[in-house]
């Protein structure tokens, strides 16, 4: 028999003793969004990938996401993340940590993002060395440049890299929001765990129509 989940936003009584406690408050829109597209790529979206799982569901979302941002002209982002092969640009405690990280290797294409997201050539790429998308990388210079104040943050994992970008964000002043259909997770526990928690402490996680529906009235 599978234990209840409890640590879920459907867990009404636990999300009001969040309150209670002074989180969960909402960050809303700002003046300016961008769509962060996290970690989309063949290592994370290849099930037989040693780090992949079936992300279909997600990738059909994040789509809708993308249609809705470009036809506002909004800008779009991508992270990966890619290491030489000599591994000279990773730590040991990273290798022995995640040895994941071996698969990473950047050249090889599995670091490629997938074609299905149609990313286009105005549309960044940057390679991150961490979790978090904002972690030793141009990251915040390109969207103070856009004066971009809010991201969409979409893609994998809800339990690593999505919520270390999120933390990031509100931790540098940034306004962050997680639709949810659109973000995934290599196991469902964690990922419906992560998403309380983001929404609690990091950022607002809200649906892809609600996104839709932000990009179409133009704010």
């Amino acid at each position: 028999m599978t234990a209840e989940i409890v640590h879920a936003l459907s867990n009404e009584a636990l999300v009001e003793q969040y309150r209670n406690a002074g989180f969960g408050g909402r960050v809303g829109w700002g003046k300016k969004a961008a769509v962060l597209v996290i970690d989309m790529a063949g290592t994370w979206t290849n099930p037989d990938a040693m780090i992949g799982s079936n992300l279909e569901g997600v990738t059909a979302q994040i789509k809708t996401v993308l249609d809705a941002a470009r036809d506002a002209g909004a800008p779009v982002l991508f992270t990966t993340m890619a290491y030489d092969p000599t591994y000279s640009d990773v730590t040991q405690v990273s290798r022995l940590k995640t040895p994941h990280s071996s698969t990473m290797l950047r050249g090889e294409g599995a670091a490629d993002v997938i074609p299905e997201l149609e990313r286009r050539p105005d549309e960044a790429l940057i390679e991150k060395p961490r979790a978090s998308a904002f972690l030793n990388t141009n990251l915040i210079s390109v969207l103070v440049d856009r004066g971009i104040d809010t991201v969409v943050v979409v893609g994998c994992s809800t339990s690593g890299c999505i919520r270390s970008t999120c933390e990031s964000a509100v931790d540098l002043g940034f306004h962050a929001l997680v639709p949810q259909e659109a973000v995934g997770d290599r196991s469902e526990s964690a990922h419906i765990a992560n998403l309380f928690d983001i929404d609690q402490r990091y950022a607002d996680v809200i649906t892809v129509d609600d996104v839709v529906k932000h990009f179409a009235e133009g704010a």
